[in-house]
């Protein structure tokens, strides 16, 4: 049999095989862990990216308490102008971080949609209240007692965002 022409070949072959066995299941488990890896810095990425999104719309939904609503712009003011500027500056905060919705569930960004509707309306419900006569620190005093009185929304839309972000992180 050693005569026989094809035996070198053979031998290699023999000798040969384990190896390109090995080589190949390396090179497949090899791709799997980059794919992993791949994964997994995506995920990292996104991690972070939801972990921004929480941090802005709780600064957001902190800006909007009527606690610190009331001590922006000038006590010269009238309340009619308070208003105007108050709702305008909800508004484009909220057009700013409209986009952080990608990152939260559909209910809590439904949340922060209605606690952005519920102080604006509770805003224009305080004025329509007011007396013509009244001056701001009365429109002010009346916002945040009319606050006081209702169900705490924007606590309530925090405190929800913690818990996402203990689940979802």
């Amino acid at each position: 049999m050693i005569d026989w022409p094809y035996f070198p070949y053979a031998f290699a072959l023999v000798i040969a095989l384990p190896f390109l066995i090995y080589i190949r299941q390396f090179v497949f488990s090899y791709i799997k862990l980059k794919n992993q890896e791949i994964k997994l810095l995506t995920v990292k990425g996104n991690s972070e990216q939801r972990v921004h999104a929480y941090e802005r719309i709780t600064l957001f939904l902190e800006r909007l308490k009527p606690s610190n609503l009331v001590t922006k712009f000038d006590r010269n003011l009238a309340p009619h102008e308070f208003i105007f500027l108050v709702e305008k500056t909800i508004n484009e905060e909220f057009d700013y971080n409209a986009s952080q919705q990608l990152y939260l569930t559909k209910n809590l960004w439904k949340n922060v949609v209605n606690c952005k509707n519920n102080t604006l309306h509770l805003l224009h419900k305080t004025y329509e209240n007011l007396n013509d006569n009244s001056t701001l620190d009365d429109f002010k005093t009346v916002f945040l007692m009319n606050y006081m009185n209702e169900a705490d929304f924007i606590s309530q839309t925090i405190e929800d965002l913690r818990k996402e972000n203990l689940i979802v992180n």
